[in-house]
């Protein structure tokens, strides 16, 4: 019987007419490349607004990201350490993730370094659970993840932030933004350093005798200007550089990685006519890393991702509208392995209808995707929704997506202990989705049901040393959530359930933990707030290892001084648990996060993203 370790006792692009950060319930949120409130979202959806960010004291986006309904994140070691993202039972590599609009993710990989990413350069994080293909294209099998960066106010606004803590961690960070008649820009820097602790236990293989530190410097670009009423152009960069320490083995008493990370994009916006509007953008990301062994260059791997996107948007009528769009993706790798194949390109075109019938909603996507290496893919999704009542809503759909495997999957060079597969075939995966949601008095509360089926699922085979394409997964999850205002506290929790199986011999998908609860209560007081964060985790099954289930408690207080000035304290991992989310990796102790934050009161006005 799967256990549950508990204490004693919710597709993404941009119009121009930008999204901000909601202050008023439903929230705003992009699931169908153009802008819904969660209400209207015939998908599961999580919004993690600025507001929230800050009630949490969070301290990195993984943190953020592992509240969420839906997603399990597991970490090799500490801050800054090789992090894999699941959702809904699916791979890190098939979930899609976009900044500002632009696409991100490693080719070479397939999934993206969500631990170098800077929570004080975020505004937003919009989390879609369910296949996107049909409007993204590859990649989108187990939802999608789009982040923005913190936007402008009217006026002139300052921000800071400084804080401390256990193994000599550090961090400051600087904003500003400003708007003024039609022109806007924001700007941020972070710099975070840490001495880190052992990613691994002495006796577990790869040990070396040494902390493993990370240090993170991080910058935020953006800004805009509206010519006039139909036509106006923005601009955004991004940019991480981390230096990382890991234990890798006896070859060097110290391995390092310099990683970089960066998008840049641009976008322009027409409203030819009063219903139609259309969305330009190009952008490339960046991912690049190299090895050090006791500070010398071992290897590395830079990978560019180059796209541009055109999306149209006809409002027919009040209840119903029609969007298509058109995407170009060309992805590189520049590397000291001997990659067979460096390059590929992927277009797609797609179309979107979306109509009201009276308290019925449907949503209906086609795709066709031209893959260089593959060949042509086409996905659909089917979407419907009834509003049974003020109090009721259902919705159902079914939805179709691929994933072409990365340029490691095919072409990695043969290791001795690892080699690509050139003779891989596309993930390809069929959902089915149930919804119901309501509400009760003070209480919310959602409950989904899906399966999802993925034939030729890539997974590593131990006999061939290489990834081999498994004849079929199925994945059946429940997610259970509510949330509510109890004695002036704000409470949500969370309830996953997932059978994520390899239908071929029946055996469980590594790491997926078959149940996690999730809980947070958070009371604001004007002058003072309090909350506590906690995470109960199931045992999972980890390469033959069945890996304990644990409960994490943190706890957290701040305390305003002046009108803009916040003081605040975070204890991470209260009852001190030991627990590891990989096998033979090390988790935090107890630790203590001290911190001083200059946030200006908002100032009227909307902001831009």
């Amino acid at each position: 019987m799967q256990k549950l370790y508990f204490p004693a006792a919710l597709l993404l692009g941009s119009s121009f007419p930008a999204l901000q950060a909601a202050t008023l319930s439903p929230l705003p949120v992009t699931a169908t490349r153009g802008a819904q409130t969660t209400d209207d979202s015939l998908a599961a959806v999580t919004v993690i607004d600025r507001d929230e960010i800050e009630h949490k004291q969070a301290q990195s986006v993984t943190e953020l990201l592992d509240s969420a309904a839906g997603v399990q994140l597991v970490y090799n070691g500490g801050r800054g350490k090789s992090t894999s993202l699941y959702m809904r039972g699916t791979n890190s590599d098939q979930v899609l993730v976009l900044i500002d609009g632009i696409k991100v993710g490693s080719p070479t990989t397939g999934s993206t370094a969500f631990q170098h990413l800077e929570v004080d350069q975020i505004e937003r994080i919009e989390i879609v659970r369910g296949p996107r293909s049909s409007l993204y294209g590859a990649e989108a099998v187990g939802g999608v993840i789009q982040i923005f960066t913190r936007p402008a106010a009217d006026g002139f606004n300052p921000r800071f932030s400084a804080g401390l803590g256990n193994n000599n961690s550090h961090k400051l960070s600087l904003g500003a933004s400003a708007k003024h008649k039609n022109a806007w820009f924001s700007a941020d820097l972070s710099d975070y350093h840490t001495d880190g602790f052992s990613a691994k236990a002495p006796d577990k293989s790869g040990y070396n005798e040494d902390d493993d530190g990370y240090d993170n410097l991080s910058w935020a670009l953006n800004g805009g200007y509206r010519f006039s009423d139909t036509f106006g152009a923005k601009l955004h960069w991004t940019r991480n550089e981390a230096d990382n320490e890991y234990d890798g083995g006896s070859t060097f008493d110290d391995y390092s990685a310099d990683t970089t990370l960066e998008t840049i994009g641009a976008t322009i916006s027409l409203t030819p006519l009063q219903n139609w509007s259309l969305d330009l953008t190009l952008g490339r990301s960046r991912d690049d890393a190299t090895q050090y062994g006791d500070g010398e260059y071992q290897s590395h791997i830079d990978t560019d991702r180059d796209s541009a996107s055109l999306i149209s948007r006809h409002d027919i009528s009040s209840a119903h509208t029609l969007s298509w769009g058109v995407d170009y993706q060309e992805v590189s790798v520049d590397s000291s392995n001997d990659y067979t194949e460096t390059s590929r390109d992927n277009s797609g075109i797609y179309g979107l209808y979306q109509g009201r019938f009276g308290a019925q909603d449907l949503a209906f996507s086609l795709r066709a995707d031209d893959n260089s290496q593959f060949g042509r893919y086409n996905t659909g999704s089917l979407a419907w929704g009834m509003q049974f009542s003020d109090d009721m809503r259902v919705y159902a759909s079914y939805g179709t997506a691929f994933k072409a495997p990365t340029l490691n999957d095919l072409y990695w060079p043969d290791s001795g202990w690892y080699k690509g597969n050139p003779d891989l075939e596309p993930e390809e995966s069929e959902t089915l989705e149930l919804g119901l949601s309501g509400s009760f008095g003070v209480l919310g509360w959602q409950a989904n049901a899906y399966q999802t089926e993925i034939e030729n699922l890539i997974a590593y085979n131990s006999d061939t040393a290489s990834p081999d394409n498994v004849e079929k997964a199925r994945i059946r999850g429940l997610e259970l959530s509510a949330d509510t205002r109890l004695a002036a506290w704000d409470m949500a929790a969370s309830l996953d359930i997932i059978d994520p199986k390899n239908t071929e011999d029946d055996s469980l998908l590594d790491r997926r933990a078959r149940r996690i609860f999730k809980l947070s209560a958070d009371r604001d007081h004007g002058d003072w707030s309090a909350g506590l964060s906690l995470q109960a985790v199931g045992e999972r099954e980890d390469s033959g290892e069945t890996l304990a289930g644990y409960t994490v408690l943190d706890l957290r207080g701040s305390f305003k001084v002046g009108r803009d000035w916040r003081f605040s304290a975070k204890i991470n991992n209260l009852l001190n648990r030991q627990y590891e989310t990989v096998d033979g990796y090390n988790q935090p102790d107890r630790g203590l996060w001290l911190s001083v934050n200059y946030r200006p009161q908002p100032k009227t006005g909307h902001a831009h993203e």
